[in-house]
């Protein structure tokens, strides 16, 4: 046995990048569409997705202050560009007068034409006979209204950089949150969750919510500011004028509110077959390799249209209804700008007010509907970013596990007991019942029984992946739940069905089991897991780099690499599950030497479907439906001509040769 390190070296890491792929129960979860279903609480969810924002609240006060005054001075604008007008007007209207005459004098004259509503119009304007525009004062104003825009424009810059920042921390912490809470739930819970579906939420829905909330809190600050304020510039014109182009707002809720019932339930569907269908298009890369081995694209494209079909057909519907708006406003606001100048006319015309107000309230006008028709499309895209955030919550909310203590284990030296064990992973559905076994520091312990029958889940139960619904697991004496997850991981080396590899070096991907590692530290147990064989043969040696699925180097490769890494933890515990089911005869042999030499003097946890691989084993447990139904060693359970020696005899019905069933002891 390779010398001891470091209790506290970790075989499982943790917290960090998770070192190995907790091991699922056979059958796992398997694909399932995104359902459509009715947003549980828009305003519960929105106001949640607000208080987000409340570290930032010192930065969103100066974005509602800039917001305020660019409105301001935006809104201002057409009321002085109207005195621009009014002075363009004047100015034309003057130098068709006499030279010399007063105002007074004009209107009386017209007056006696009988043009007496044109005398009104000219008694109110501020008009000097014989006298042109007043360039100057009209260049005068016009500077102002420049300067008012310009003022207003970089106003409205500097919040949109605020703004986006506030969002862009706001979405950041959101998916530290979601990331935590992911590293924090049961793993029953990841169980009940297609791969894809959750990605889906950790990043496509983040993203939607973070697009909402950049363009509808901008346009519902601007907009519903704009429309208070060209509310007030209106009355200060006429205030009956402003009750004529008031009546937009009522349709405008009937729409919005109308549009709002239909359009959230066909978001959520609509994202909820985005998740579906990333999962599918995630499932079908994964084992893209078996689709065509078996031919089954045709299988597998079908499935994909039917999928897609299903998200463009509940997208269409989604745009459609939300699309309403648009459409619905722009008639409104046409209609209310028409009846509008035609009022406004006809009050210039009778002399009841300045063309220049009734040019700026037409402005004021098109400034109201405007914003008006932007808010309820400001609708649909916080029904679009709310049921994202419905979704993203759903997993922040998901139960998590169990709190962990803070106590270490005691020095390991590797007896565990299985006491009265029960669990399940549906509570109407109990795989292990009433378990209960001793195994002896330093034994080997060999799992084997057909699928489903719970051998994966034993070891699971070990680690602390799952709870149990009852009973103990000790280690040493001590209940597994009263130390650390993190100390109790770090204790027990695993080597798993699927070889993890992550995106480095060799050199970095064995040191992962100790991070600490020295260089001869690493390279012995290279050595001694054989993968120093094939690792000098490489371009780059120790050097190369693999990814996530170890491309560059063979199946067997990879398991010896992982093996490795258990070797150099050098933990007083050891899981392997079906660590040598992937590899070729040759490769075997060298894995079973070195396992060999890294289960001396310690506790060992073998599962595997190939018998031939556990014959040493000091104690063989037969599983079936999570009951141990045999235990002993293989020569015992061969003599019992029980479960083990029909699962033995199964897999060497074909080489009768090497195994003789009359030449087997005989059952007592």
């Amino acid at each position: 046995m390779a010398k001891k390190k470091d209790p506290q070296a970790a075989t499982v890491p943790a917290p960090g990048p998770r070192s190995a792929k907790p091991m699922r129960r056979p059958g796992g979860p398997g694909m399932g569409m995104g359902m459509a279903e009715k947003s549980k609480d828009f305003t519960g969810s929105a106001k949640r997705l607000m208080h987000r924002l409340s570290p930032h609240r010192s930065t969103l006060i100066v974005i509602i202050a800039l917001t305020v005054a660019s409105v301001a001075l935006n809104v201002i604008g057409p009321k002085v560009l109207g005195k621009a007008v009014d002075k363009i007007y004047s100015g034309a209207v003057g130098a068709t007068m006499p030279h010399g005459a007063t105002k007074a004098q004009v209107v009386q004259s017209l007056r006696d034409q009988g043009h007496g509503t044109l005398a009104d119009m000219v008694n109110k304007m501020d008009v000097v006979p014989g006298v042109g525009i007043d360039f100057g004062a009209l260049g005068r104003i016009l500077l102002v209204v420049l300067c008012l825009y310009l003022v207003a424009g970089l106003f409205q810059l500097i919040q949109a950089r605020l703004l986006n920042r506030v969002v862009q921390d706001t979405m950041n912490t959101l998916r530290k949150d979601v990331e935590a809470k992911i590293n924090n739930v049961p793993l029953r819970y990841l169980d009940g969750q297609p791969r894809g579906e959750l990605l889906s939420r950790v990043t496509n829905d983040i993203d939607n919510i973070g697009q909402s909330m950049q363009q509808s809190m901008s346009q519902l600050l601007v907009n519903g500011l704009t429309v208070i304020g060209v509310i007030v510039m209106m009355l200060t014109i006429s205030w009956w004028l402003t009750l004529v182009a008031m009546i937009a707002i009522p349709v405008v809720m009937l729409v919005t509110s109308q549009v709002m019932k239909r359009s959230q339930k066909l978001f959520v569907a609509q994202w909820g077959h985005t998740g579906a269908l990333n999962a599918q298009i995630e499932e079908t890369f994964t084992g893209h390799d078996l689709v065509k081995v078996f031919g089954r694209q045709h299988e597998v494209g079908a499935a994909f249209d039917k999928t897609n079909e299903s998200l463009t057909t509940v997208s269409w519907r989604a745009q459609f209804v939300s699309g309403l708006v648009m459409p619905v406003m722009m008639f409104v606001g046409n209609l209310q700008y028409v009846v509008v100048c035609v009022l406004g006319g006809l009050q210039v015309a009778n002399g009841s007010m300045s063309l220049g107000n009734v040019t700026a309230f037409v402005q004021y006008s098109r400034q109201f509907t405007q914003p008006l028709t932007q808010l309820a499309s400001m609708v649909n895209l916080m029904q679009s970013g709310v049921a994202s955030a419905e979704r993203v919550f759903e997993v922040l909310d998901a139960p998590e596990q169990s709190p962990d203590e803070h106590a270490v284990l005691r020095p390991t030296h590797g007896a565990v007991e299985f006491d009265r064990v029960n669990f399940g992973y549906a509570p109407d559905q109990p795989l292990i019942e009433d378990l209960s076994m001793h195994v002896e520091p330093g034994q080997t312990v060999a799992i084997v029984g057909p699928t489903g029958a719970g051998k994966t889940t034993l070891v699971n139960l070990i680690m602390r992946f799952y709870e149990l619904d009852s009973g103990r697991i000790l280690i040493d004496g001590q209940d597994i739940t009263t130390v650390s997850r993190q100390d109790l991981r770090s204790r027990i080396g695993m080597v798993l069905q699927d070889a993890w590899l992550f995106h480095g070096t060799i050199r970095d991907n064995i040191a992962y089991g100790r991070l600490d590692a020295t260089e001869d530290e690493i390279l012995a147990a290279a050595k001694a897991t054989f993968v120093d064989r094939f690792v000098r043969s490489l371009p780059d040696g120790y050097d190369t780099v693999i990814d996530e699925e170890g491309s560059g180097v063979s199946v067997g490769e990879r398991q010896l690499i992982t093996i490795a890494r258990a070797f150099l933890a050098d933990p007083a515990m050891l899981i392997l599950d079906e660590a040598t089911s992937s590899v070729d005869t040759r490769t075997e042999v060298m894995l079973q030497e070195a396992m060999a030499a890294l289960r001396s003097d310690r506790t060992s946890f073998v599962i595997a479907h190939r018998l031939s691989t556990i014959r040493d084993a000091d104690t063989i447990l037969v599983m079936e439906d999570g009951h141990i139904v045999e235990q002993g060693d293989h020569d015992e359970l061969l003599a019992a001509r029980g479960a083990y020696y029909r699962l033995y005899m199964s897999q060497f019905e074909g080489a009768m040769t090497e195994v003789d069933p009359n030449a087997l002891p005989a059952a007592p």
